[in-house]
């Protein structure tokens, strides 16, 4: 059955264009022109990706609030910000709302599609049967490699696709200082430095929700960060 992807977007040219541009890559679209129908067709299903523009309509900040609420229903599903709005400042707020990809809309075609298809990689690793050797464990944090979970303290941590593989790349080597364009290529995705930091404090506060005292991630100031302990 071909992955679903919804488009909310409201010019209608560009979301038309972004939606035949998925069918040809043998995707099922849903577009929606704002952000009240889109809400109102995921009561019913989710799709399996999200595509959103942040101005819907009149709503200058509709599909920030959209992605708001998409993450409060689904820890995992992938989703993916397409904007005019280039500054540091809404890019930091999106990936800070749980977004998995902030993209302008001057991203070509091909590496749009690449971006979409590492995320549906991902998701489908963690849709395979469990096996023996899928966990790797540090101490208080256990990692299920296959189905992208994490544990700590043996509660669940609901982290994003992206944070999932930022976590895994540093905890797979105790103590290692992992650079940015380690942590990027680990997640398989191109984040400035800022959008990184974005990254690792919103992981950082899903592990403090969990445990007041968690600091197993330390920042290497003018290198990067590792995770601290066995």
């Amino acid at each position: 059955m071909a992955k679903r992807i919804a488009i909310v977007e409201d010019e209608a040219a560009i979301r038309e264009n972004y939606s035949a541009a998925f069918r040809r890559e043998g995707y099922a679209v849903d577009a929606f022109d704002a952000r009240e129908p889109a809400l109102n067709a995921f009561e019913t299903r989710l799709p399996d990706l999200v595509v959103i523009d942040i101005n819907l309509r009149d709503d200058v900040e509709g599909g920030f609030e959209l992605c708001r609420e998409l993450r409060a229903r689904s820890a995992d599903l992938p989703i993916i910000f397409l904007t005019a709005r280039d500054s540091e400042f809404d890019a930091v707020s999106g990936l800070r709302l749980g977004a998995d990809d902030y993209l302008t809309k001057d991203i070509s075609l091909p590496h749009l599609m690449a971006r979409i298809a590492a995320l549906f990689r991902r998701l489908d690793a963690m849709q395979k049967p469990q096996s023996a050797n899928s966990s790797m464990q540090r101490g208080d944090l256990v990692i299920d490699t296959e189905r992208m979970t994490v544990h700590w303290q043996e509660q669940s941590v609901a982290l994003t696709l992206t944070e999932f593989w930022l976590v895994h790349a540093m905890a797979r080597y105790p103590g290692h200082v992992k650079n940015r364009q380690q942590l990027m290529d680990a997640a398989q995705a191109v984040l400035d430095d800022n959008t990184i930091t974005s990254h690792i404090k919103r992981i950082r506060r899903k592990f403090v929700a969990i445990d007041s005292g968690f600091d197993a991630i330390e920042t290497v100031y003018g290198m990067g960060y590792r995770w601290l302990g066995d």
